[in-house]
């Protein structure tokens, strides 16, 4: 069984915002070699999120205004208690917690494994630095 592992690195300007990772994804796993077998990408943060979704603008924007009416940004400690420690980002661990940490896709005969219309995403929600994501590759 062979392994890939590597990262990609993502320092978003904004404070929220989706990026569509599926090219890097596919890149990696060719780099890989691998035909069959399993592909892992996280977020390797706290405040940043790994989904599967479409790649569609009105859906960006929902999720966008969705989350923001969950978990609504405010640096105010009366709202957030983590954010009595000195932090203003408690909105976006919740915004993450939502979103998931991950996902896994099979890959089959090189190739993700996905069904109509699925993309990878990247979520940030507390940008303005550098952040990672791992992309592990795991078959034959």
């Amino acid at each position: 069984m062979k392994h890939h592992r590597t990262t990609l690195t993502f320092n978003i300007p904004a404070r929220m915002d989706l990026v569509n990772i599926t090219p890097e994804v596919e890149a990696a796993l060719r780099e890989s070699g691998i035909q069959e077998g399993i592909c892992l990408v996280n977020a390797m943060h706290i405040t940043a999120s790994v989904f599967i979704n479409d790649d569609e603008p009105g859906l960006h924007a929902d999720y966008k205004r969705w989350l923001e009416h969950l978990a609504p940004f405010d640096q105010s400690p009366e709202r957030y208690r983590h954010n009595r420690t000195g932090e203003d980002n408690a909105d976006a661990h919740l915004k993450r917690q939502v979103m998931g940490r991950e996902v896994v896709v099979a890959v089959t005969k090189g190739k993700l494994d996905f069904g109509p219309w699925e993309q990878i995403f990247y979520g940030e929600f507390d940008g303005r630095r550098a952040k990672r994501v791992l992309i592990k590759i795991i078959g034959d």
